[in-house]
């Protein structure tokens, strides 16, 4: 059977440190660990190793290597004893940190919760082959062992009926944002913040500071940063944009649906948006441009100019190969629009109605007859209502001249409720 010993960081932190002999050398200052994945298989748990002891006597800092140590669990205190004390060198040591200085009381990622949250302590294990780091604690019983009430409390609960939830992370569910070292710098193509889905990213991003908010997008690529971008509160959005190089914006803008990207930029100053509408591609720039110049309470202010048109003489089945071998956005095909050769709208037919028609008949067939339309010009206010008394998925959007120019979808309506009754 494998002995170990389960402890916390709080509980060696300034405990006395002995020589083989008996000796004291000093008081622990810090433990540092080696990020490097013992065993890299996918899977496999990450379990940092303990390497080296950082233990100070009197004015001096020495740094030990751990290999020799031994800890001694005696009458609930922890003893640490180095059979053989050997300083060692961290100056070439790569992929390693200090736990206290780098991990405790900083923020980290709960990629499995998908929150942010603040590390109170560190749990460990020691093994025969060594001590490692299992997870961090960041609930209550964290806090209260870092300030040495834990035990008090622990004692309290069987008569006032207390009850302390412990509440960590095990280290492969953890992503550390904090930038005040150079040690935890993240990785551009490995961090798994990329894991989480963009919006529940951009909720972590918010609750950042600045600075570290700006270095954490900053790492993201393109696609990431562009889809986090879109569900950022606005404010964010505008501290994204204005802290980026201008070139890096643009392209992200341009990533972004063209009334996501309008939306961004009404809020910036003029002589910003124009800096970047020309940074832009043109034909991106000019779906923006065109957004920009409806009034903020009308449907052209609010429409996704992203929509799949197509020609009423196609069948079911040449419309299916056409789609799959485009490959659009999803959400851009929950509804198909019929037009004829100038743009002008003839009609709309929701995906699920194709999929299940008759692969032989042409959209002529199974096409609307009366289709729902608003123009580009109404009032954002009729939106709601249409939706929701036609059952639809999105509105097909036209101009005075019948023309096509967008869409409005259902999600976005709901979202703009919703962000009314927050502002109420």
């Amino acid at each position: 059977m494998t002995t170990q010993t389960t402890f916390y960081l709080s509980q060696i932190l300034g405990r006395k440190f002995y020589s083989s002999d008996g000796t004291i050398t000093g008081r622990v200052k810090d433990f540092l660990i080696d990020l490097s994945a013992l065993d890299p298989s996918p899977g496999k748990p990450v379990r940092p190793k303990v390497i080296a002891v950082k233990v100070k006597a009197g004015m001096y800092e020495r740094v030990l290597d751990f290999s020799s140590l031994e800890i001694i669990h005696e009458n609930r205190t922890l003893r640490f004893v180095g059979a053989e004390i050997e300083e060692i060198s961290t100056a070439y040591l790569t992929n390693v940190i200090w736990l206290k200085d780098s991990i405790l009381y900083r923020q980290i990622v709960d990629i499995s919760g998908k929150k942010l949250e603040k590390v109170w302590d560190v749990r460990l294990v020691y093994i025969p082959s060594g001590t490692f780091a299992i997870a961090v604690d960041v609930g209550f019983s964290g806090w209260l062992r870092k300030h040495g009430l834990l035990d008090l409390m622990e004692r309290i609960p069987g008569w006032i009926g207390i009850h302390i939830k412990v509440q960590q992370i095990l280290w492969d569910d953890i992503e550390s944002i904090d930038i005040s070292t150079s040690k935890l710098l993240l990785s551009k193509s490995t961090s798994r913040l990329t894991t989480l889905h963009p919006s529940d990213l951009a909720d972590i991003i918010e609750d950042l500071d600045k600075a570290t908010r700006t270095y954490v997008f900053a790492s993201l690529d393109d696609e990431h940063a562009a889809d986090v971008l879109e569900e950022m509160e606005p404010d964010a959005q505008i501290q994204m944009i204005e802290s980026l190089p201008l070139e890096k914006a643009a392209d992200l803008l341009e990533k972004m649906d063209a009334d996501e990207a309008a939306d961004i930029l009404e809020e910036l100053e003029n002589h910003k948006v124009e800096l970047l509408l020309k940074e832009m591609e043109n034909e991106s720039s000019a779906e923006v441009r065109e957004l920009l110049e409806y009034n903020d309470n009308e449907v052209g202010s609010f429409m996704n100019t992203e929509v799949y048109t197509l020609s009423s003489d196609l069948t079911v089945e040449e419309v299916i190969s056409l789609i799959r071998k485009g490959q659009p956005e999803p959400v851009n095909i929950n509804t198909l629009f019929v037009t004829d050769d100038n743009d002008r709208f003839i009609s709309a037919i929701p995906l699920a109605e194709l999929v299940i028609a008759d692969p032989s008949r042409t959209l002529s067939e199974i096409m609307e007859s009366k289709p729902v339309t608003v123009l580009d010009t109404d009032k954002i206010d009729i939106l709601a209502e249409i939706i929701s008394k036609y059952n639809l998925l999105s509105v097909p959007v036209i101009n005075a001249e019948n023309q096509l120019e967008g869409m409005v979808l259902i999600e976005d309506i709901v979202d703009d409720l919703l962000d009314q009754r927050k502002t109420k």
